[in-house]
Formats: C-alpha cells, structure tokens, sequence
C-alpha cells in the first residue's frame, strides 16, 4: 500500500516513516512538510534515520496524494482538515492521529468521510483503545456512584489540553454511563468549588519533561477506588497502530471509522 506521510519531519512523522519502512505490505510514497519548512527536499528516510529511501520531502499535498493509497497524519487541525478534502477528492485512506480538533473540524471531517475512508482516533495505540473499552465496561458496571477523575501527562511541548487520548477515554466513560461527555465534564478546579458534582467526569492535565504519554482514569465511590493505567514508553505503538489502520482500511468502503473498527473491539 502506497502511503504518504504528513508532517515527515516532525517527531511523529519519523517514526511514521521509520514504521513503514519495517512492515510488510507498506510502502512509503511520498512525504509532505509545510512549504516553508527547512526539510523541504531532503530524502525522508535519511531525515528519520533510517537510510536512504529515494523520496524526497516535499512541499505539494496534491501532487504526493496523486501517486498515494492513503496518508497518515499527525500534525495540526487545519492541516487535517485540508487533507481530509484532498483525500476526499482522491477516494484515499486517511488516518488521523491530530488532536485539539474541535465540532467545526470534526464537521468537515464527517463530511469528507462520504468519499474517503477515514480512520480518526485520539490515540492509535492497541492498549489505549483496549483500556477505552475496558473504563466504558467499568462505568456501565459501576454506574454514577463512582466518580470518574481522568489524569494525563504529556512531554512540555504539547499544545493541547487534554489530550486527544483523555478525551477518548472521558467519551468511553460518559457511553458506559448513557451520557454525552459534553455537559458533564469538569476541566479545571480553583479556590472554592463547592463539593463534586455528581455525575461529572473531571480532567486534570500535567505537562513536563519527555513524557510520551501517561493516562489514569480513576473510578472512586465507597470506600474503594479502581484504577486504570496506560504508560507509553515509545511513540512506536501510535504509529504502528496507524499504519496498522491504514491497511486495514484499504479496501473498506467509503465512512468515518475509530481504531475500535480496526481491532475488533466492539460495544
């Protein structure tokens, strides 16, 4: 499968790179970079470190597309959105790992969805998205007695908060319970807030460091407290969960799909 790489140059973007080089059935076809960007030009594969791979970085979405079964993209919304059209004119895979997307992006993501296969998800990795289904079993069972506190912690550098995979599991916990997440979130707490509100499914965002990626989502009612862990130790699981994705969707019809399609993991 002929794969194109969005934002090659950046962390992910490598070892998107570096991954398709390593799986069977993959193929690295193109590589795209904002115009202005310094790697413009530069062999992909020796800019992730991974050898020579004769293609180059290049600055036109369009023209690497053309040549393309699918993309993989990690970068920005409005990046994202503007792919999804190109994929949506081209009929091509496209599987969206950006996060901080809001209801406008989301919109015309459903949207381009009607002529491109698109596999979203706020995190690609196996064990997250098995987690997912583990806190949305977990809330159903314990029901609204059990309050849901979701903490992550993410490298210094990320821009958005939370993160796509808090929310992901913050949306697994408001299905278990028969709720829409928004409207019964709480995000933030200061000075005097009052007791807890019942029902609501609160978020705390740490940032430092290198951290890839550390998820807790704790369900505490009477006198007990369940928690549930992921720890990323190497971006490799998102990517390799994405390339995983886009295999997977090659032959799918046109439609809007999680990773929860991917793996199987069904309500």
């Amino acid at each position: 499968m002929r794969l194109v790489v969005a934002g090659a140059a950046g962390r992910m973007g490598r070892v998107l790179i570096e991954i398709i080089r390593q799986t069977p059935g993959a193929h690295l076809a193109g590589a795209i970079e904002q115009p202005n960007s310094i790697a413009i030009g530069q062999d992909a594969g020796l800019l992730a470190g991974c050898g020579q791979m004769g293609v180059a970085i290049s600055g036109d979405a369009l023209s690497a597309l053309a040549a393309a079964d699918g993309i993989l993209d990690f970068t920005s919304p409005r990046s994202t959105v503007e792919l999804a059209a190109l994929a949506a004119q081209a009929r091509l895979v496209h599987v969206i790992g950006t996060t901080g997307l809001d209801a406008d992006d989301l919109a015309k993501i459903e949207a381009a969805a009607r002529h491109a296969i698109i596999v979203r998800s706020g995190n690609m990795s196996l064990g997250v998205n098995l987690l997912a289904a583990l806190v949305k079993k977990a809330a159903q069972t314990l029901g609204p007695e059990y309050d849901v506190e979701i903490v992550e912690m993410h490298h210094r550098m990320k821009v958005d908060a939370p993160s796509g995979t808090a929310l992901l599991l913050g949306t697994a916990a408001a299905e278990g319970r028969g709720i829409a997440l928004e409207g019964h979130t709480i995000r933030a707490r200061d000075g005097h807030t009052g007791i807890r509100k019942s029902g609501d499914i609160g978020f705390a965002t740490l940032r430092g460091g290198t951290v890839i990626g550390d998820h807790k989502v704790i369900l505490a009612g009477p006198s007990e407290r369940i928690e549930l862990t992921h720890i990323a130790e190497d971006r490799n699981i998102f990517a390799r969960g994405a390339v995983q994705a886009a295999l997977w969707g090659k032959d799918k019809k046109p439609g809007l799909y999680s990773m929860k399609d991917v793996l199987g993991l069904g309500d």
